[in-house]
């Protein structure tokens, strides 16, 4: 029996009057190996085939000229089942193509998609960016975690790209980002690399380098738009270089060595900070240290460090810090 689109889509017109549709086709988890039982509609909008068992493309799905959302996320697709994409020119005005969770081991044709705005690669056996360089310059959103990327390349062009994911890979060095100057999101957890280089990257709000190499957290001082900045299961001896981030609202520096809370009395936004699995000794002139964010922070972890076996713990947080509502796992 064909199956007929799942869901409706709401249309947005010039003049903001708004049009329901039945152009969204999910079959998602469906475990299917080919789509001959399915009806794919010409005029669908939008195509979602995850997890699903497809190892080669429908020839139909190269005629579906409207079609703005496509994901292949989860299926058992290699580089040779994916190259039809390229040569449909039907498909060349999507603004998202999901194929994470594939066979893939390197970045397929996409020259001719000019419009395209998220693309996911993610979850695949991908060793470098190879290829990224024939992507349209319009890419906003570029996800690539879970491979086995060591370098950074064939980025350069990106410059409108707002969120890059690189996490999850083998990467060493932070290199080839100097010209994506519109980037706000940046995610390079576990990974390899061992210091810290943004490139001039003054836009950035959100920076994750949890699970690297890292020995400083110097090289993040000139991003003054940060807010949020993930630094956790490293092996940083000293808080530094983070003064400057007055938008910083949370913190993550857990599981780290450092032995003394520094550099963010001026950083009045700060409402989470997380300093749990440290080496800080005591608590003895917190009011000084965090006279900045002395009323903005509301959840603070310090639980594993040996400060927190001080039999006045609980009060002496609460006495510097009188607009906390969580101290480690426990709700004030």
């Amino acid at each position: 029996m064909a199956t007929q689109p799942s869901a409706s889509f709401v249309l947005q017109h010039a003049d903001g009057a708004e049009e329901e549709t039945d152009h969204v086709l999910d079959i998602t988890g469906s475990q299917l190996h080919d789509l001959l039982d399915v009806e794919l509609p010409e005029d669908l909008l939008e195509l979602d085939l995850t997890a699903n068992r497809l190892c080669e493309l429908d020839g139909r799905i190269g005629k579906l000229s409207q079609l703005q959302k496509f994901s292949l996320r989860q299926n058992l697709l290699n580089d040779d089942a994916v190259q039809p994409l390229g040569q449909w020119s039907s498909l060349f005005d999507l603004k998202e193509l999901v194929l994470r969770d594939n066979k893939l081991t390197m970045v397929p044709p996409l020259s001719g998609f000019t419009s395209l705005l998220v693309f996911d690669i993610s979850f695949n056996e991908l060793t470098s960016t190879h290829g990224m360089a024939k992507i349209t310059s319009k890419l906003r959103e570029l996800y690539a975690s879970k491979n086995e990327i060591v370098n950074i390349d064939e980025l350069e062009h990106f410059n409108q790209l707002q969120i890059l994911e690189l996490g999850s890979n083998k990467i060493r060095v932070m290199e080839g980002l100097h010209n994506l100057t519109a980037l706000q999101e940046l995610w390079l957890g576990r990974n390899r690399i061992r210091a810290i280089d943004l490139c001039g990257l003054n836009r950035l709000e959100k920076i994750s380098l949890q699970s690297n190499r890292l020995s400083s957290m110097l090289g993040i001082q000139d991003c003054a738009r940060l807010e949020e900045l993930y630094l956790s299961h490293n092996s940083i001896f000293r808080m530094e270089g983070i003064s400057a981030l007055i938008s910083l609202r949370i913190l993550d520096i857990s599981s780290n060595k450092i032995s003394k809370v520094e550099d963010i009395n001026k950083l009045t936004r700060l409402e989470d900070l997380w300093l749990n699995d440290n080496l800080i000794t005591t608590l003895d002139g917190i009011e000084d240290a965090f006279s900045g964010p002395k009323y903005s922070l509301t959840t603070i972890y310090l639980e594993r460090n040996p400060c927190a076996a001080d039999p006045g713990y609980i009060s002496k947080l609460l006495a510097a810090l009188p607009n906390l509502q969580q101290i480690d796992s426990h709700i004030l």
